[in-house]
């Protein structure tokens, strides 16, 4: 699978001493992970330091961070990924989604989002071509102006 290269050393250091057929992300005693106690002992430890280091560094008018899910952090990935420009298709299959519909579907606002992107595009490539070479020619009736 793929991933972000900005990962590899994190991944790697969670990788040190494991098998290739074991879990990743473990408790610490090497059990698969529950996510309410994964949330009581990282998730909600790691927004109190943002929240308190966001004081710190500004405590004039900063608000907390916002309420955050780890499902979030799918919904921020595909964003970034199509923000970056990724295919429909590739953000499909990041997401393990059946088909592009699926994916089309639930993150829909995050493509309609860029209509002004596409239509920029549409209107560069027209204006180099022979379309917009003929747009851009003067008619009999603006000449007479």
């Amino acid at each position: 699978m793929a991933f972000p290269q900005v990962l590899t050393e994190l991944l790697h250091a969670q990788m040190v001493g494991k098998r290739p057929e074991s879990l990743l992300f473990t408790s610490p005693e090497g059990y698969t992970l529950r996510l309410v106690t994964w949330r009581r002992r990282y998730w909600y430890p790691a927004i109190a330091k943002i929240n308190a280091r966001r004081r710190k560094t500004n405590p004039k008018g900063m608000v907390d961070f916002p309420k955050v899910t780890p499902h979030d952090l799918r919904h921020t990935a595909t964003s970034l990924a199509v923000r970056g420009g990724a295919s429909v298709v590739g953000v499909q299959r990041m997401l393990g989604h059946a088909d592009a519909k699926m994916t089309l579907n639930t993150y829909v606002g995050l493509f309609t989002s860029d209509l002004t992107a596409v239509a920029d595009v549409l209107n560069e490539s027209a204006s180099r071509s022979k379309l917009g070479d003929a747009l851009a020619a003067p008619t009999p009736k603006d000449e007479e102006c």
